[in-house]
């Protein structure tokens, strides 16, 4: 079969293309990079030439509310091409929970990416994944200073990227689920867990202190971000994936 990954040169695409390489199969990044642009169109019909499968898992440069015009014209722009170029399955990653948190810009903008492929002219699939372990860091990042992480007891349930791509290829690579599928890590947390988890691991003396008003994730009400009944657990375990980045 051959694979257009859209955003196949970044953390989750390039990974992708690599598995689908090593079992076989053709796979072909399209991103700035190799001359495809999203929002304009440009090289989006040589990139899709002859493909069987497209994977999107680009990214907006934004998590504000300029991603809704990027989730917007960009899967505009990638279904056209695709129904022209006669592909016969479209694949997204999407965010566990994402149509309960109306609050986040982001959200909503993906939101509405899984509503423009679903109401498409191509069967297609929606892998829905919770946060990245390789992103918590990041999240502490926004409300941190040199002594003092500041992040709401937001329960989480989040996941390697390397479980992420085994996902991905394991819904690209069969057929179209014409719906959704969850896929989140084995373990929940508060995210003020994980922060403390992730100090200790750098043997970062900070402390982690409870505030319900910081940082992005201040916006999610409840449990809205942990997989249901039904989603399926990845293997690796945070402090797993701690010790082996560490």
């Amino acid at each position: 079969m051959k694979f257009t990954v859209i955003g196949g040169t970044g953390r989750i695409g390039s990974q992708v293309i690599q598995k689908l390489t090593s079992a076989g199969h053709e796979a072909v990044p399209a991103a700035p990079s190799t001359g495809v642009d999203l929002i304009t169109g440009e090289g989006l019909d040589q990139a899709l030439e002859g493909a069987d499968v497209v994977i999107n898992v680009a990214n907006s440069p934004t998590f504000d509310a300029a991603s809704l015009d990027f989730f917007r014209t960009s899967m505009n722009n990638l279904l056209a091409a695709g129904e022209r170029a006669g592909v016969r399955h479209q694949v997204i990653v999407s965010i566990v929970g994402v149509e309960q948190v109306p609050e986040l810009d982001y959200y909503r903008a993906k939101a509405l990416q899984e509503e423009l492929l679903r109401q498409g002219p191509t069967p297609y699939s929606i892998v829905r994944v919770t946060q990245f372990y390789e992103f918590m860091e990041a999240t502490m990042s926004w409300t941190s200073d040199d002594t003092t992480v500041r992040l709401p007891a937001t329960p989480i349930q989040p996941i390697a990227a390397a479980d992420v791509v085994d996902a991905v290829v394991e819904i690209s690579t069969g057929a179209p689920l014409q719906g959704i599928r969850d896929f989140a890590g084995p373990d929940v947390f508060t995210l003020d867990e994980v922060g403390r988890m992730t100090l200790a691991a750098e043997h970062d003396g900070r402390t982690v202190v409870i505030d319900d008003q910081a940082g992005m994730f201040a916006a999610v009400k409840g449990d809205v971000l942990i997989a249901g009944p039904d989603a399926r657990l990845a293997p690796t375990h945070y402090k797993d994936w701690l010790r082996s980045a560490h």
